[in-house]
């Protein structure tokens, strides 16, 4: 299955951007979804070849034309917000930590499906498919999503019933890992979803429908306190992420 088109979405999130807060410039609208200048240029203008949006001549600054300001499906919510802006502040942690972040939405009540990803410029790297699927039970994403959410046991046996894991998880210990996530915000896979591969999440909550970051290293390139230093920090970027979506 293939992945969203980067630039359609791009697209979408510079008109949501500009539904939101008026006329910007050039700069303010890259570095708010997180684009190079030539290339947030270039949308711009297909945006203005298209009828979309317009530039004014004195202001030099782009807006919504007078149609598309009146489309509904432009008026932001929170959950579009940290779509559009998540990239800048995930790659930065992604250059600091050499993980491979993640931002990821729940599209239904079985599924997630990863809605931005960042990654280092390390030689070697973990990297993340765009637009990739999995069962909303499945990895670290999906403990700390159930934890977020304080879901039930049975809920909880019903969202790991269709988890592969590649190394063996009891439900009692998926369970329990849950439990512990909700303890200290922030869930740990090491090894369970992926072999070779060590995961950190931390759900979001009060943002619909439902989304949760994480953060991957290679399995046992960290101690287990560096493990957790990591996921403390996966916190407070979580937290600057929401505040930001508000």
């Amino acid at each position: 299955m293939t992945g969203p088109v980067r630039s359609v979405s791009h697209a979408f999130a510079i008109l949501r951007l500009l539904g939101e807060e008026g006329a910007l410039t050039l700069s303010d609208i890259g570095r708010s979804i997180g684009l190079s200048p030539s290339s947030c240029l270039n949308l711009l203008k297909t945006l203005v070849a298209e009828g979309a949006i317009e530039r004014g001549t004195s202001t030099k600054r782009y807006r919504l034309t007078a149609p598309w300001q009146a489309a509904e499906a432009l008026r932001d919510s929170a959950g579009a917000r940290l779509v559009d802006r998540a990239l800048p502040r995930m790659a930065a942690f992604a250059q600091s930590t050499d993980a491979a972040v993640g931002l990821w939405k729940v599209v239904s009540r079985d599924r997630m499906q990863l809605a931005v990803r960042a990654e280092s410029d390390a030689g070697m790297r973990l990297s993340l498919a765009d637009g990739q699927r999995q069962p909303l039970g499945s990895g670290a994403a999906g403990r700390a999503i159930a934890a977020a959410q304080a879901v039930n046991e049975g809920e909880l046996a019903r969202r790991y019933a269709p988890v592969r894991w590649q190394t063996g998880l009891p439900l009692e210990t998926y369970v329990r890992q849950v439990h512990e996530a909700g303890g200290r915000g922030y869930a740990i896979d090491q090894g369970y979803t992926h072999r070779g591969v060590w995961t950190v999440a931390a759900g979001m909550t009060g943002i619909a429908p439902g989304f949760c970051l994480s953060a991957s290293i290679v399995a046992e390139s960290q101690s287990d306190a560096e493990l957790d230093a990591l996921g403390a920090m996966l916190l407070m970027l979580r937290d600057e992420l929401i505040l930001q979506a508000a």
